[in-house]
């Protein structure tokens, strides 16, 4: 049997729940859209992708020798909105319920830690899918890693052929693409007049970063030339910014990561409080065929992670 490994980016689902879904209140008033969009979105990557393991990852913090680097690294965002900050309780206790471990490590980002499992999944013999929107997972596809992209009902699974279909270059060059072009997300400025094209066009002539900073002499347009050659430094400092690390020392282990049957009369009774009608009657549906490892199995089509 496979082992398939599902890895969620909790924030970056979170956050794109709280926002697709405006205005939803349960019983007492209190905003759950959040709770709701998270759940239903888990629901969809359980059902559809029918992982045997699985892991939503939650960033705690900046690690240290990023800020080092780049003092306002990640500044420019606004702190969580006091609506959203409010339902992280519960969408926490409905994972809990789900009996689907929550991984976090104080000082450091979820993109380092589900790169850590990641890379220690596929050497245990995994198979890896991983739930972000974060452009800085590319760099780690390989034939046994990729990407899962949700907008709205379409989901993409992107392997190494869909990250140079979309960018031009390979997932071993997002990291040089990306210190090239930037990063507004994390307040990381790329060089001068580069976009997209431009730096695609570099790198599937130059390869690497440092190979096309060797040759910037040899670049015929000199506005380019010298935009390059005065962000040599810069180029360096982003490619250490944008490596993600794998090496992270995590106490979890696959085996922590196996799926287990919920928790359904915690599941109900969250559900229930929440006011959330129609997946309360699926985890009712779901608790009456005994076996279930996952949740709402009875209610989706399903198909293997590999697929």
């Amino acid at each position: 049997m496979t082992i398939s490994v599902l890895l969620v980016d909790a924030y970056a689902a979170i956050y794109r729940a709280f926002f697709a879904i405006r205005t939803l209140t349960g019983p007492r008033g209190e905003p759950v859209n959040a709770i709701y969009g998270f759940t239903k979105m888990l629901r969809k990557l359980l059902a559809d992708h029918c992982p045997s393991h699985c892991a939503v990852v939650f960033d705690q913090g900046v690690p240290q020798y990023r800020l080092t680097i780049l003092p306002s690294y990640k500044q420019q965002r606004p702190p969580t909105p006091p609506e959203l900050d409010a339902q992280l309780p519960s969408i926490r206790g409905v994972l809990a319920a789900l009996r689907i471990p929550i991984i976090e490590i104080d000082g450091e980002e979820a993109d380092d830690i589900i790169a850590t499992l990641a890379v220690r999944s596929v050497a245990a013999g995994a198979d890896v899918l991983i739930a972000s929107h974060d452009k800085d997972f590319m760099q780690i596809v390989a034939p046994h890693v990729r990407l899962i992209r949700t907008n709205g009902k379409e989901t993409a699974v992107i392997d190494e052929v869909g990250v140079e279909s979309r960018y031009g270059v390979k997932p071993k060059q997002m990291v040089d693409f990306l210190s090239l072009v930037g990063d507004p997300a994390d307040n990381i400025r790329g060089v001068a007049g580069v976009g997209e094209k431009t730096a695609a066009e570099l790198l599937r002539k130059y390869k690497t970063a440092e190979t096309l900073l060797a040759s910037v002499s040899q670049i015929d347009k000199p506005r380019l030339r010298e935009a390059i050659r005065a962000s040599a430094d810069r180029l360096r400092a982003n490619r250490q910014l944008i490596t993600l690390r794998s090496d992270l020392t995590l106490a979890a282990t696959l085996d922590d990561l196996k799926l287990q049957a919920p928790d359904y009369p915690k599941l109900s009774a969250l559900f229930k409080q929440l006011g959330f009608k129609s997946l309360l009657a699926e985890v009712d549906n779901a608790s009456s065929s005994l076996g279930n490892l996952s949740l709402f199995a009875e209610t989706m089509p399903r198909k293997p992670i590999s697929s």
